[in-house]
């Protein structure tokens, strides 16, 4: 019998891919989490906070990310095994132990609190859950939590200042092997406020921290998700999160208000940005310098390479016109379709324009 012809990706895996993108949620989280506050790139937090570009990932990294949530029910039930007392739920909500701060802008979830551990019976942890590969297992073993992954020691140093624990329990696994390591982190409170500070710092910046290096292919850069804007110019997404209007305030649930229409800013209409017709980026996200701005009508003007300005906002051009086709931006011909026939630049044009098709990608 000959064999069945074998496709790269069989349907079915194909379908089960599919079926976690078309389940995932592709805007960034609300607030600064507690998990990437330790990371190296300051700038690259800004970037994710700001929502400067909604992250998407394929179905196979999807379910890997998915195993590590379903993963710490196993290690719930190991630690149990072993006679640990294991609280996973936070009586008072019935879900995890969450915690806030800097205004509800920072936060995160704690895996789980127990106590009973053999090194320390009567002391309550912190407990976090990591899976590892062989290679980032091995570091791990060798260096221990703090050097090996500074942005974990760091989150659960947040959660013992929230929660007023003393200790953390970090346990891993190698998913190669299924073998286990453990480590135990005494509170640092310098260590947990000078991480929360750095957050106040990012949260309340109007403009992105300077950047970790200069070089876009300096390892940390050129696996980044924001590389193309920090280092390319690419034009960010479109959200209130990026227009100078909008502001993350310092009271409240993760407040944010909104300058032009003196309004609080509700996360759905955060993600709506661009319906509200006033939408106008702020400055240092955009590659062009600024050289002009009339705050009363809501637009900054811009010097493009080559000698042209072009206006951002109410009256030029709108963000989600730079989004789809910054490169068009002070182009002869198309600023004078725009004005000619009160046209928008649609996302196709520049395709059309490589075909020397002028006007199909205007639309009036």
């Amino acid at each position: 019998m000959a064999a069945l012809p074998q496709a790269i990706v069989m349907p079915t895996v194909a379908a089960i891919y599919h079926a976690y993108e078309q389940r995932a949620n592709s805007w960034p989280r609300a607030h600064l989490g507690a998990s990437v506050i330790g990371r190296e790139c300051k700038r690259a937090l800004w970037y994710g906070f700001r929502w400067a570009k909604r992250v998407r990932f394929e179905g196979r990294l999807l379910q890997l990310f998915d195993r590590g949530r379903r993963e710490e029910a196993v290690f719930v039930a190991a630690l149990r095994a072993a006679g640990i007392e294991v609280y996973e739920v936070d009586p008072e909500t019935g879900g995890q132990f969450r915690f806030s701060d800097v205004g509800g802008h920072m936060g995160g979830s704690m895996d789980a609190c127990a106590s009973g551990f053999p090194e320390a019976p009567k002391t309550y942890h912190v407990c976090e859950f990591k899976t590892h590969n062989a290679k980032s297992f091995a570091a791990l073993k060798a260096q221990g939590v703090e050097r090996a992954k500074p942005e974990h020691a760091t989150q659960m140093q947040c959660y013992m200042h929230w929660s007023g624990m003393t200790s953390a329990f970090y346990l891993a696994v190698n998913k190669d092997t299924d073998e286990l390591y453990s480590e135990r982190l005494h509170y640092d409170k310098a260590r947990a406020l000078a991480a929360i500070a750095l957050a106040t710092r990012i949260i309340q910046s109007p403009e992105p921290p300077t950047r970790l290096s200069e070089r876009p292919d300096w390892y940390v850069c050129r696996f980044c998700d924001y590389r193309e804007i920090c280092h390319q110019g690419q034009i960010p997404e479109v959200s209130c999160r990026t227009c100078a209007h909008a502001t993350p305030e310092p009271d409240g649930a993760a407040r944010w208000s909104c300058a032009r229409y003196r309004c609080d800013l509700l996360l759905e209409v955060q993600r709506e940005g661009e319906r509200c017709g006033a939408h106008v980026f702020i400055p240092a996200l955009l590659p062009w310098k600024a050289v002009d701005a009339n705050p009363e009508e809501g637009w900054i003007e811009y010097e493009i390479p080559g000698g042209a300005n072009i206006r951002n906002g109410p009256g030029g051009w709108a963000s989600r016109e730079l989004t789809a086709n910054a490169e068009l931006a002070g182009d002869t011909i198309v600023e004078r379709l725009r004005a000619e026939m009160r046209a928008e630049v649609l996302a196709n044009v520049v395709a059309n324009r490589r075909d020397g098709s002028e006007a199909d990608g205007t639309s009036g």
